[in-house]
């Protein structure tokens, strides 16, 4: 018999109450128990960057955490960027036109990277979006696009702004 915890935890704005096991990784709650596929599980080790969500408006590895770890506080994942299907958060837009995206495995976690870094760093330059997503990993083709669209990414949040 295993015993489960009950947790309450705010995603995307929603409050989801459930039973875990507490053993249950926090990106296997938010996948399984929440239906929220857009966090990516890579490498199972923190490495990757794939499965990074907000938390309380932080950044964090949600395969090195727990579920119930996330008990009373508040989780954003790429599905809560965009205000709607038809209008994408500004960060989104820019990974769009500049061809950021690629095969977007790891795409939603260098979103979930760049939203607090772009909120503390209003026109980053090259190397300070090269160091931002150091911890994130892309084993497409490379960063130049990525890159380029976190640029575009902050000339847009700036404009938003304005």
């Amino acid at each position: 018999m295993t015993n489960t915890y009950p947790i309450s935890v705010t995603i995307n704005g929603k409050r989801l109450e459930k039973n875990v096991e507490p053993r249950m990784l926090l990106a296997d709650f938010i996948r399984h128990e929440a239906g929220l596929t857009g966090t990516h599980v890579g490498c199972e080790h923190g490495v990757c960057g794939a499965c990074t969500v907000l938390f309380d408006g932080k950044p964090v590895r949600s395969c090195i955490m727990l579920a119930v770890q996330a008990n009373g506080h508040e989780l954003t994942t790429v599905e809560g960027l965009a205000e709607s299907e038809d209008k994408l958060h500004p960060i989104q837009n820019a990974f769009w036109e500049a061809h950021g995206l690629q095969c977007g495995f790891c795409t939603p976690g260098i979103l979930m990277t760049l939203v607090p870094f772009l909120e503390e760093n209003k026109n980053p330059n090259e190397a300070e979006v090269r160091e931002a997503i150091s911890g994130n990993l892309c084993r497409c083709t490379g960063y130049q696009h990525i890159v380029d669209a976190t640029l575009l990414a902050a000339k847009k949040l700036n404009e938003v702004a304005e």
